[in-house]
């Protein structure tokens, strides 16, 4: 039994049929973990949220930025963006189901010395930590309180964690920690101004996963949403986003179950399995 970790799929359908094959997954046999930004700016949204739903308990994901946004505009709080290519799934006949099934997903897995979120953890919080923390989200996105929470969901503030936060405060800054984070400072204050690489960004910041005493530093960790991002070969992170809708790829890292309990300093760096995708979206739109 393998398990494969899957970057952002932004609804491309075709290049997800194609790295399913290249990697010869097989869900009798093997699980999907899929980092978030399941769809939009690709072509065939409801095609990805159908095969992965199809898994059941083979396909297991993380809900991104962009998920979220999925969610926000189904219940009318948000608008669709010029850029936005949900509307297959807003127009599907089992529309229902598919959003359904969307609200049913986490916000952070863990499996065994490895974790995975879509974008990053503040440096503030353990890997318990984050994982409850992400059950309090998941909770809201699952219950009747969801049409109340979304319209609460958005801004920057409090750009901060205190574990005395409570209300939408609190959810918020969860949300944006969990699905939209790249930097922070060294005092884990998050900077959303910046979305390229770390070379880009002011001295006072600096890409989340390197904040000195970070507490998930003792797990392995995986994540997506940062495509501009360049990590060189190290055991502790990976970023599973290599533009797929932007003319780069879709990628997947393959562990055996043995490799989830290797620690940091056990573990090799890890291995990259990629389909090239056929540019949709243009980055500079």
């Amino acid at each position: 039994m393998a398990l494969y970790l899957i970057g952002d799929i932004q609804g491309c359908d075709e290049a997800l049929e194609r790295l399913l094959t290249e990697i010869a997954f097989s869900p009798s046999r093997d699980t999907l973990y899929v980092l978030g930004d399941l769809v939009n700016r690709g072509p065939d949204n409801v095609g990805v949220l159908r095969r992965l739903m199809g898994y059941g308990s083979s396909a297991r994901c993380v809900l991104g930025n962009h998920d979220l946004h999925l969610l926000a505009v189904s219940q009318g709080v948000r608008p669709l963006h010029r850029q936005d290519t949900v509307q297959d799934i807003l127009q599907s006949p089992d529309r229902v189901a598919l959003l359904d099934w969307l609200r049913q997903q986490h916000m952070a897995l863990q499996v065994g010395q490895v974790l995975m979120v879509h974008a990053g953890v503040l440096p503030q919080w353990t890997a318990t930590q984050t994982l409850a923390l992400a059950r309090e989200v998941e909770t809201v996105l699952r219950d009747d309180a969801l049409a109340t929470f979304l319209p609460q969901m958005y801004g920057g503030l409090p750009n901060q964690w205190q574990d005395s936060l409570v209300g939408a405060d609190r959810l918020r800054v969860i949300v944006n920690a969990l699905t939209r984070l790249r930097f922070c400072d060294a005092h884990g204050a998050m900077d959303f101004s910046v979305k390229e690489g770390a070379d880009k960004a002011p001295a006072h910041l600096m890409p989340w996963f390197d904040v000195p005493g970070r507490l998930t530093a003792d797990v392995r960790m995986a994540f997506g949403h940062w495509s501009t991002v360049h990590i060189a070969d190290r055991a502790d992170v990976m970023c599973l986003d290599d533009g797929c809708v932007w003319g780069g790829c879709l990628s997947a890292t393959k562990l055996e179950a043995s490799d989830t309990l290797l620690t940091v300093n056990e573990a090799p760096a890890w291995e990259r399995l990629s389909v090239t995708c056929p540019q949709t979206m243009d980055p500079l739109a």
